[in-house]
């Protein structure tokens, strides 16, 4: 693909999505304070399973 083109093919993406965000409601924005203290509770959660060692989870032992 040309540079040129690609490039006026970028733009009008910019565009389309900064008419998008201009159209989205505000209010989708400003989450409450209990949505926002659950999310970050389930993002530690899943941190905490993510890095336990698997032979703590009662999985099979490393190298297996």
């Amino acid at each position: 693909m040309h540079s040129d083109i690609h490039l006026s093919l970028h733009e009008l993406r910019a565009e389309e999505l900064a008419a998008e965000a201009a159209a989205y409601p505000l209010r989708a924005h400003h989450s409450s304070p209990l949505r926002t203290r659950l999310g970050w509770t389930l993002v530690e959660v899943g941190l905490r399973l993510a890095t336990t060692p698997r032979a703590a989870r009662g999985g099979l032992s490393p190298g297996i």
